[in-house]
């Protein structure tokens, strides 16, 4: 069993910045892909940037390209989400979510979909205001 819990979110104004947190339990967090992924009211949710187990693959949603910096620190079971130039559609429900196929772990991938995720987080609000 993992337990993902995320911290960090907020209100920021447009342009802003903020870094999202989160901490794994277990022993086993260096062998996960990790993503986020976020979900707007009356919106799916959306993968936002993934990493793979040991922090040499990333991706990131056109949308966030350039603005968003995903990260990784295994020792301390934490994946971080670096959010710069905000933007009102920024506004979301934020989510880490862990990948444990063994398959995808051999291989050094992680998925980019939702539905490949086999653990997740409570969710961490964030609000950019205009």
């Amino acid at each position: 069993q993992v337990q993902l819990v995320e911290s960090g979110g907020g209100l920021v104004q447009a342009g802003g910045s903020l870094r999202l947190s989160c901490a794994a339990s277990g022993r086993t967090f260096s062998t996960y892909g990790m993503g986020w992924f976020r979900q707007a009211p009356g919106k799916e949710r959306e993968f936002v940037a993934g990493i793979s187990w040991s922090g040499g693959r990333t991706s990131y949603a056109d949308s966030v390209k350039g603005r968003f910096t995903i990260s990784r620190d295994n020792p301390k079971n934490t994946v971080s989400l670096q959010m710069n130039s905000l933007k009102p559609e920024d506004t979301a429900v934020y989510y880490c979510a862990a990948d444990t196929d063994l398959r995808r772990f051999a291989s050094g991938s992680y998925s980019t979909q939702r539905s490949e995720y086999d653990y997740w987080g409570q969710g961490t609000q964030v609000t950019v205001s205009s």
